[in-house]
């Protein structure tokens, strides 16, 4: 109930879907993070120093982790989360240099983080079989 004829009307706040996109454009960024430099450090340190064996990084081993369910899920993570942080900072860069109006910018964008996750986990999965 408006208490004064200038005030304007309440109106309810239009729903966004910012925050879906935001909280996938963390979660790679928190993901890339945390993987590339775990991954260097195994890869380009913990060989060369003898820490980590050729034995335990063989393709058997490294097979079954990855294809085990919580390996799975690691896999997926570093898969997909990624290309949506790229795709939300391509988003917001186009929309910084005026490049990107209305809807069309943001369908693209996220549509090709959809279309190339995709792509990759059925290449993935085609690969294990």
């Amino acid at each position: 109930m408006r208490t004064n004829k200038q005030d304007p009307p309440q109106t309810t706040p239009r729903r966004s879907d910012e925050p879906i996109w935001w909280s996938l454009f963390s979660a790679g960024g928190v993901c890339v993070a945390m993987l590339v430099p775990a991954i260097a450090l195994l890869v380009l340190l913990g060989i060369p120093l003898g820490l980590v064996s050729a034995e335990q990084l063989s393709y058997q081993r490294l097979h079954a982790l990855v294809f085990h369910p919580l390996g799975l899920g690691v896999v997926l993570g570093a898969l997909v989360l990624p290309l949506f942080h790229a795709m939300h900072r391509i988003h917001h860069g186009l929309h910084d240099l005026k490049l990107a109006h209305g809807q069309l910018a943001k369908w693209l964008c996220y549509g090709c983080a959809i279309v190339l996750s995709t792509v990759a986990i059925a290449l993935w999965l085609l690969s294990a079989f």
